[in-house]
C-alpha cells in the first residue's frame, strides 16, 4: 500500500469517530436559542455548524484529501437525518428553525468544505 492510500484510510477512519463527535455534540447543541425582541434566534444551530465546519476542515487539512471531509458530512448528516425520523418521544431533532437549520445546515457546509478543502490536496505527480 502506497504512502498516499494509507493516508487516504487513516483518513476516513479518523472521519468515522469525528462524525460521531460531530453529530452528538451538533445534536445537542442545536435547540439552544434566546430571545431577542420576542424572535427566538436558534444560535445553538449556528454554533452547531460552526463545529461540523471546524471539524471537516480540520479533516481536510491534516490528510490533504477531501476524502474524509467528504466521509465526515456524509457519516453526519446521515446520523442526523436518523435522528430526526425516529418516533415521537424519541426523536432528537424536530422539524423546527433550529432543527432545519441543523439538517440542512450539514449539507449546504459539507458542499462548502469540499470546494474549501481541496485547496489542501497534494499535487499529482506524473
Amino acid at each position: 500500500m502506497n504512502r498516499r492510500a494509507a493516508g487516504t484510510a487513516g483518513g476516513i477512519a479518523a472521519a468515522v469517530p469525528a462524525a460521531l463527535f460531530a453529530a452528538l455534540a451538533g445534536t445537542m447543541l442545536h435547540g439552544r436559542d434566546f430571545l431577542v425582541a420576542g424572535v427566538e434566534v436558534p444560535w445553538g444551530a449556528a454554533a452547531a455548524l460552526v463545529l461540523l465546519g471546524a471539524v471537516e476542515l480540520w479533516l481536510g487539512a491534516a490528510f490533504r484529501s477531501v476524502l474524509p471531509t467528504a466521509a465526515c458530512g456524509v457519516l453526519c448528516y446521515a446520523l442526523a437525518g436518523w435522528w430526526s425520523t425516529l418516533e415521537n418521544g424519541k426523536r432528537l431533532i424536530i422539524g423546527d428553525l433550529a432543527g432545519n437549520l441543523w439538517i440542512y445546515g450539514i449539507a449546504v457546509l459539507t458542499i462548502v468544505m469540499l470546494a474549501w478543502c481541496r485547496r489542501y490536496r497534494e499535487p499529482q505527480q506524473a
